[in-house]
């Protein structure tokens, strides 16, 4: 494992995170604040800490991220495509892990744009015949 600060761009929507990694106790930084006040909900807790539960390094890395744009549900998904991609320049072998769970997969969802003419990106305007 590298002794030095390993930096990672993850990404997912509109947002885009920064991810630092260096060794530690397992703390996790989001915007300079701590992840479980970034984050409230449990399950976003879950999201960024899922590349160390599969690789079996969970305490072993700090993280301090820097997150912009979109909502706190694609800015935990950033963190999480960040932090992943760190991990995998930390130690190549990891790779299979992550892939497999899904983990590299930078997610190409991105919300629909609206049309005109419409009232939404799929929705029309209501049809009067008369």
């Amino acid at each position: 494992m590298a002794a030095e600060v390993i930096s990672a761009v993850g990404r997912r929507k509109t947002s885009v995170a920064r991810v630092r990694l260096t060794p530690g106790a397992g703390q996790i930084t989001v915007n300079d604040k701590p992840s479980a006040q970034f984050f409230a909900r449990e399950t976003l807790l879950m999201i960024i800490k899922q590349p160390f539960d599969v690789t079996n390094t969970a305490g072993k890395f700090d993280v301090s991220a820097n997150v912009a744009g979109g909502g706190i549900s694609g800015q935990a998904g950033a963190v999480r495509h960040g932090v992943a991609r760190a991990l995998l320049h930390i130690d190549p072998t990891h790779r299979q892990v992550l892939k497999k769970a899904g983990l590299l997969t930078r997610d190409p969802r991105m919300k629909e744009r609206k049309k005109y003419g419409q009232k939404g990106a799929r929705k029309r305007f209501q049809f009067s015949k008369r």
